[in-house]
């Protein structure tokens, strides 16, 4: 939530504005329900209603924050592509592999049908 509030504040001022000025009411769960094909109950709606709400409060709280000269963030740290070297290791054999397994042929672990035509 933050990290996207965040570039929000920093690139949408203008959403930021429409989106604090939002009422929370019926008609907007009933939409988003309806846009996310969700079903809710009276009180599921009420909880959401204020989850929304509180949602809102934050986004305008950080709307009070001065980004001036603060660049947007857009990973967290600026390493890229920091992976490990491959290494060549041995493997476990097939023959060690399948006494491993519960039920197994000379060549393949038998695993149940789980395709159904």
């Amino acid at each position: 939530m933050f990290f996207t509030a965040a570039l929000l504040v920093a690139y949408c001022p203008l959403v930021i504005a429409y989106i604090c000025s939002m009422e929370v009411n019926d008609a907007l769960v009933d939409k988003l329900a309806h846009l996310a094909r969700l079903k809710f109950d009276a009180s599921e709606k009420e909880e959401i209603k204020k989850d929304l709400q509180k949602m809102i409060a934050f986004v305008e709280k950080l709307n009070e924050l001065d980004t001036t000269g603060v660049e947007p963030l857009l990973h967290m740290s600026d390493e890229i592509n920091v992976l490990r070297e491959d290494e060549v290791k041995d493997s476990i054999s097939r023959e060690d592999a399948l006494k491993a397994a519960p039920a197994h042929d000379e060549q393949f672990f038998k695993v149940p049908k789980v395709i159904r035509k």
